[in-house]
């Protein structure tokens, strides 16, 4: 893992709903999660923090990896010690009924501060590298968005994920998605 000094990259713990509720109430962070509704205490408490009890596992690197921007010559001073958003680490299809343990899910929120400055791109691609190194069988890894979501997409595609389909989200049968996706080391037989 290099994370670049400038940041601190650690997994979060379900005590950190404070940074969770502080991204999740910009409505611009939910437009294309929830059509820009912020979160409420009660959103993070009933539905987020249950469903990321069901996921978090440190010893495979699942959760949400926290990103935290370091006192450093090279950060803006407004970005100085702030929580800037978290790249979220699961199996493919773990809320289905065959989840991929092969095939890790990531996605990224970030507050709009860090938007277009190569974060996203550049946590993502450490979080990769810790999850391949803790999980010999993961081989590959997808994301997915709604197909709006072109700034979404192009983190995607500058992690050098290619489109595999469209199709409706597992979880959300009402949502058009696409999924991309990237083998990053050939399975083990």
């Amino acid at each position: 893992m290099n994370v670049p000094r400038q940041f601190k990259i650690e997994l979060m713990s379900l005590n950190d709903t404070s940074f969770m509720l502080e991204l999740d109430s910009d409505p611009l962070v939910m437009r294309y999660i929830n059509g820009g509704q912020p979160s409420s205490v009660e959103d993070i408490f009933q539905r987020f923090i249950p469903r990321y009890r069901q996921y978090l596992n440190p010893e495979k690197g699942w959760g949400l990896w926290g990103i935290t921007a370091n006192k450093h010559p090279l950060n803006q001073v407004n970005l100085h010690d702030q929580f800037l958003g978290w790249i979220l680490i699961r199996p493919m299809g773990f809320f289905t009924d065959s989840p991929n343990f092969t095939n890790i899910e990531i996605g990224w929120r970030f507050k709009r501060i860090a938007w277009g400055k190569g974060i996203a791109t550049a946590m993502a691609a450490n979080v990769i590298d810790i999850v391949a190194e803790r999980n010999l069988l993961v081989n590959e890894v997808s994301a997915i968005a709604v197909p709006e979501n072109t700034g979404s997409i192009a983190v995607m595609k500058r992690l050098g994920m290619c489109l595999v389909k469209e199709t409706v989200d597992v979880e959300d049968n009402q949502i058009n998605v696409v999924v991309y996706s990237k083998v990053i080391k050939k399975p083990i037989k």
